[in-house]
């Protein structure tokens, strides 16, 4: 198997499904990491030399940000040509196996005013209709979700209707697991029900999989309804930066992340992870260490790009970003001991650690760092690491939005102010998650988005078509 850092992997063995079951005791886990953290806040505070650990962090935080920052992607593999062109297609016709076979699968639970616009797009994807299958899974929906799958199946010999009824378990990652197994494709590509594509999305990455070490690859995900609010123009940015981010993070072979709606994975990669975990709230961001632990890479591509609707309304937003926070924190408490520069690599294991500090760490920490701060009549002593994450957020989130984009530079640092006092919210919803999670167990349910506004589809096809 191979390694972000080609070294150690040949001495690695594969994990077993087994080896990933390790959801017992995550309460005791949170509890004694919330402990840790607050404990080290105190004793940055409380030691002489606490302020220069807090600067050194700085400076290896500041350097490894930085070049992220400067790193230049690496070229991506020529596409395939156009199954649309007529030379193409007639000279490939006698050698199909030139295109690897994908299986996408579409996990859907009371989808019935989105379905349909979906499935017409995979329909149209440019790619042999032999060498793709689509799977609509109906996860007990009550809306009429399954009868409009049905019929829209009778249309199309390539795409496969599957329902589950109301005992099946395990909710998206469960739907999921019931069926991938019995798919053909090499590759299996994953959406959510309010997903939109272009038509090139698979001729455009499927060539990646021929880079062994690549193990899935991330859409960028871009928010269709854009102009509906504050709400829906700050995940604009948000979105940016989270691409951008990715994107640079697996440029420097550190962690890329999935991102759930408009993941490819490997067969054979998704087989040695045991499929996906229905024991988490996040099976994409479960899924994306169990693949570099077991030595795979997670690239993101700007381009083509997966639509979707952005969430229009605080409360429901609050909520998703809780469910987003959790599921992120429960994969450190899962799998922290198998995140080691053995399995890992040393540069992977280095950057998890800095987001980790970044995204868990210093939300954390900031109330006792504050509180603390008041006692002492002096400024919080993670003031320095606080300013760099700061700082990386809106460079990079101002380079996410330059890149997908087109707007003038004012609108564009109007577009990345914006989007950073949004992002406060995520200091308030970790701070919370992590203490909740420490003092009360989290009950697994099916929690989804609520889809089918019509402008918010009119414009994600709109947008789709103009790519």
């Amino acid at each position: 198997m191979f390694n972000g850092d080609k070294t150690d992997s040949v001495d690695l063995l594969p994990l077993a499904a087994d080896d990933f079951h390790r959801y017992e005791r995550r309460r005791l886990k949170a509890a004694i990491a919330l402990a840790g953290v607050w404990s080290c806040t105190a004793a940055v505070h409380l030691l002489a030399w606490g302020q220069w650990v807090v600067y050194g962090l700085a400076a290896m935080m500041g350097a490894h940000l930085l070049r992220l920052l400067l790193a230049r992607p690496q070229r991506r593999p020529e596409a395939l040509p156009s199954w649309h062109d007529t030379a193409v297609e007639e000279q490939a016709t006698t050698d199909l196996i030139d295109w690897p076979y994908v299986s996408i699968l579409v996990a859907a639970k009371n989808e019935v005013s989105v379905i349909q616009r979906l499935a017409n797009s995979l329909m149209a994807i440019d790619y042999p209709a032999e060498r793709f299958d689509v799977w609509l899974i109906d996860d007990h929906s009550t809306d009429g979700t399954s009868q409009l799958m049905d019929q829209v199946a009778q249309s199309h010999s390539n795409l496969q209707v599957v329902h589950r009824d109301q005992t099946a378990t395990g909710g998206k990652s469960g739907a999921l697991n019931q069926v991938w197994p019995t798919t053909a494709g090499s590759i299996l590509l994953v959406f959510d029900a309010d997903a939109q594509i272009s038509a090139d999305c698979l001729r455009q990455v499927v060539p990646m999989f021929e880079q062994a070490p690549v193990g899935a690859v991330q859409l960028r995900k871009a928010i269709a309804n854009s102009t509906d609010n504050f709400w829906t123009r700050s995940q604009v940015a948000e979105m940016a930066f989270d691409a951008n981010c990715q994107r640079q993070r697996g440029t420097v072979n550190g962690v890329g992340e999935l991102r759930g709606n408009g993941q490819f994975v490997r067969r054979a990669a998704l087989e040695q992870c045991g499929g996906w975990n229905e024991e988490t709230i996040t099976d994409d961001l479960d899924l994306t260490l169990k693949l570099h632990v077991n030595g795979w890479d997670v690239p993101l591509f700007m381009t083509p790009t997966v639509w979707e609707e952005g969430v229009v309304k605080a409360l429901p937003l609050w909520h998703q970003r809780n469910r987003w926070a959790e599921g992120g924190y429960q994969r450190y408490l899962d799998y922290w001991q198998l995140l080691t520069p053995k399995r890992l690599g040393w540069r992977k294991t280095f950057d998890l650690l800095i987001f980790w500090l970044i995204q868990y760490g210093l939300p954390t920490a900031a109330f006792p760092d504050f509180a603390l701060a008041l006692v002492r009549n002096r400024l919080p002593m993670l003031m320095p690491l606080s300013s760099v994450a700061v700082l990386f957020a809106t460079v990079s989130m101002a380079q996410g939005l330059k890149q997908t984009q087109k707007a003038s530079a004012f609108s564009l640092w109007v577009q990345t102010g914006r989007g950073m006092i949004y992002m406060t919210h995520w200091f308030v919803i970790v701070a919370a998650v992590t203490s909740r999670m420490a003092i009360r167990p989290k009950r697994l349910k099916w929690v989804k988005t609520q889809h089918g506004d019509s402008e918010a589809a009119a414009t994600i096809e709109a947008q789709v078509s103009s790519q």
